[in-house]
């Protein structure tokens, strides 16, 4: 079956409460036209850590299989190895755990807690069957090398459950590793970035908010280094009515390209033309230059 490209992302923003109560609210909107549900860090609060075997994680697997849609569940959880980490759990569409993020860098009061939590030790990437996605938990936010390493594992979306809202923080990683981000916080509100940092959804809600973002893919950034002007050129003469150039940034020295007709890849179009992604450009830049100091 042949990937989507489009993903359309359902935030549901709250302040902590009951299992029964987060349930009642999935249940009312997992039949939404949406692929990915995301909720809030802990929204279960800090009194309640599930294993992976309890009957909670099961009723939200049964909702991920029954509306087949994928699911962002962040909670406390509790393993053999240790008694509490800050985890987000992905259910795929069938319902099946597909994949676990313990946040890396919890936050100090975190530590205060009984049992205290225990950090994460690494930065997973998880394919959907709309693209390479990450996930990161609120005070991870402050630390890049999180996000550099998603860049480097080829995620294009980053999810990011959170207590608070980020704002220019989360804009800054946008910028520089050219993904989007789409949030879901207990502040609560949601934001969401494109690949160039621009900010394209803020909503914040009183207690409990429902907000949907589409967020596409295969929208591709390029530097105008070694890129202008034959190739640029040459793909936007060539593949006119498949794909345009949706934004030039003069000053930055970038521009998108996206495609316009169904069936149409600009990731795959710029590799039959040698086009190289920015995010790629920087990354190989940044190897050969460091190899040179050697």
């Amino acid at each position: 079956m042949k990937q989507k490209s489009k993903a359309r992302i359902l935030s549901i923003v709250l302040k902590p409460r009951s299992f029964d109560e987060i349930n009642k609210i999935l249940e009312e909107n997992a039949s939404k036209d949406c692929d990915l549900i995301l909720l809030p860090e802990t929204c279960l609060g800090n009194e309640s850590t599930l294993s992976m075997d309890s009957e909670e994680l099961k009723k939200v697997s049964a909702i991920a299989k029954k509306h087949g849609k994928y699911i962002i569940f962040p909670c406390y959880r509790k393993t053999a190895q240790a008694e509490r980490l800050n985890s987000a759990i992905l259910f795929d569409r069938t319902g099946k755990e597909t994949g676990i993020y313990d946040k890396v860098y919890p936050y100090w009061e975190e530590f205060d807690l009984s049992p205290p939590v225990t950090p994460g030790n690494d930065v997973p990437v998880f394919e959907t069957d709309f693209g390479t996605i990450g996930i990161a938990i609120c005070f991870d936010v402050n630390f890049p090398g999180i996000w550099k390493q998603f860049r480097q594992k080829g995620a294009r979306l980053i999810l990011w459950a959170s207590a608070y809202s980020g704002g220019r923080s989360l804009q800054a990683h946008a910028i520089n590793y050219n993904y989007y981000i789409v949030t879901s916080t207990q502040y609560p509100d949601c934001h969401a970035f494109d690949i160039t940092g621009q900010e394209i959804f803020y909503e914040k809600s009183d207690d409990v908010g429902v907000y949907l973002n589409e967020v596409d893919l295969d929208r591709s950034i390029f530097h105008q280094d070694f890129n202008m002007y034959e190739k640029h050129d040459k793909i936007l003469k060539e593949q006119t009515g498949k794909i345009e150039r949706d934004n030039w940034h003069d000053k930055e020295g970038w521009f998108t390209l996206r495609a316009i007709k169904d069936g149409v890849s600009v990731r795959a179009l710029a590799k039959e033309y040698e086009m190289e992604e920015l995010p790629q450009y920087k990354m190989r830049s940044e190897a050969e230059i460091d190899n040179m100091k050697e």
